[in-house]
């Protein structure tokens, strides 16, 4: 073979070889395209709570501990995970939501920026981030997510009551806090789906707002964030058998239809209503499933049911889908 015959053949050999690997690389980066598209627009994921018959919170459950129906018939989990301690699990955004329109007294806020400071510390082990706003006649971020809590402790330390207050916008702090966690709380983090939860601490009585109740429960739902609702001692109004009655806030179904509840302060310790919510917090599980392709192209609600199979109480953070 003549020289110019050999170097032909080595050009056209390491040309195949060159243009194999670029297909190789392209079809690698295409799968892997896929697996991260499928990841974060695919799978559906509910955030659940479990307690057993005394209403506490129950851990250790794995997801052959549950049936999941989807409009009636039964699925099959392709995901699970508990909240657990350490760096490398599951993210957990919180955003504190104070209302300072002028019905906290100065002695309630001393007691539950306290509270707050303990619960920051006691999710301290997770990998856990907070923010904070505050509200009256409108809605401010005075502390972006951080997982410092000596950043948190300043910020408990700087807010102040808004004297001119004259309306409590509710509804629109979960709003903007929903907002803040899309931002900066994406659906997955380093393939990990967060857990995002609202902490709305208020007297239970919106005024002024802007946007609708079901506007802010829908885009809670859409946006996979728990609503949770602290009702201080000046805030509660108590029935003759000193249960506490149902606020407006509580009636518009914004806690219970994204799988939050109401916690209600006592007047001399606000730290065990925090403890509670803790544990209710930390004991949470994600799972989900991938649903049918039509079913992701036919723009329809499906209703989902959790349950677990031991008749354990399940609480989801929303009733359904629809792509």
């Amino acid at each position: 073979m003549s020289f110019t015959n050999n170097s032909k053949f080595c050009e056209i050999f390491f040309s195949a070889i060159v243009v194999a690997l670029i297909l190789f690389s392209s079809s690698v980066s295409a799968q892997n395209s896929d697996d991260v598209i499928r990841i974060e627009t695919d799978l559906v994921s509910f955030e659940i709570n479990v307690t057993d018959s005394n209403g506490k919170p129950v851990r250790g459950l794995k997801a052959e501990d549950f049936l999941v129906f989807e409009n009636g018939t039964e699925r099959k989990i392709d995901f699970f995970e508990p909240l657990k301690k350490a760096d490398s699990n599951r993210p957990l955004s919180i955003v504190f939501a104070l209302d300072i329109s002028g019905s906290m007294t100065r002695e309630e806020l001393i007691k539950l920026r306290d509270a707050m400071q303990i619960f920051v510390k006691r999710l301290a082990d997770y990998n856990s981030y907070f923010a904070v706003m505050t509200f009256g006649m409108e809605v401010k971020t005075v502390q972006s997510f951080t997982n410092r809590p000596e950043k948190l402790e300043k910020t408990f330390e700087k807010i102040l009551r808004d004297e001119e207050g004259l309306s409590t916008h509710a509804y629109d702090a979960v709003d903007d806090a929903i907002r803040l966690l899309r931002k900066k709380s994406p659906p997955t983090i380093n393939q990990k789906i967060p857990k995002r939860a609202v902490i709305l601490i208020t007297d239970g009585f919106p005024v002024g707002d802007t946007v609708k109740p079901n506007t802010v429960i829908e885009r809670a739902n859409d946006a996979e964030t728990v609503v949770y609702s602290v009702i201080l001692p000046s805030y509660s109004r108590l029935q003759r058998d000193k249960k506490p009655l149902l606020t407006p806030l509580e009636a518009s179904g914004l806690l219970d239809k994204t799988g939050g509840r109401a916690f209600y302060a006592n007047e001399k310790d606000f730290e065990s209503l925090f403890k509670s919510l803790a544990e209710e917090i930390t004991s949470s599980y994600v799972l989900g499933f991938y649903p049918d392709i039509e079913k992701r192209r036919d723009g329809k609600f499906n209703q989902i049911r959790i349950e677990s199979r031991t008749g354990l109480q399940v609480k989801q953070n929303r009733g359904g889908y629809k792509f």
